[in-house]
């Protein structure tokens, strides 16, 4: 009997253990936020994309994005960066922000652009900004236009690590 009690005591303090060791290494990402300073105003929490596959995934095959919401992909050094609407599934804002959080270029109302069935061509075109920039960010269609986003207003960017 004691050492089924032992053993339980054992248990409970290694779970215990366990837990606290995983909350203590374990952090919740950081929330980041994209807000655009006025006339524009609004901001947006966003989920980042930073990583080759995060970059390549996007928001593909998403069915919904919340209006306050969007994706932020973070390139490593600024450069020309084309996207596509290849199996996206809600239409999309797409702005393009430099180094210095200035929109450099917006794309609007992108349509989503769904496989091509057996035997019909893909036409998913680039949409190619012809400007650098280090940042780009997603946001449901319609939102860049409603809150007044136009090139040249400044994206203030927080919460993002190093």
């Amino acid at each position: 009997m004691n050492n089924k009690i032992l053993i339980t005591i054992a248990l409970a303090v290694f779970f215990i253990a366990v837990i606290f060791l995983f909350s203590f290494f374990y952090s919740a990402p950081k929330q980041a936020s994209v807000c655009f300073n006025p006339p524009a105003g609004g901001c947006f929490k966003v989920e980042i994309a930073k990583t080759s596959l995060e970059l390549s995934k996007g928001l593909t095959l998403r069915k919904s994005l919340e209006q306050n919401k969007g994706m932020l992909f973070i390139f490593e050094k600024e450069g020309n960066y084309p996207f596509w609407m290849k199996n996206t599934l809600i239409p999309l804002d797409i702005i393009w922000i430099d180094k210095n959080g200035k929109v450099v270029f917006i794309s609007e109302n992108n349509l989503p652009c769904l496989p091509a069935r057996a035997g019909k061509e893909n036409n998913c075109l680039s949409i190619t900004p012809n400007q650098s920039a280090k940042y780009v960010l997603e946001i449901n269609a319609g939102i860049s236009e409603k809150i007044g986003i136009k090139i040249g207003d400044e994206a203030i960017l927080t919460g993002l690590t190093p």
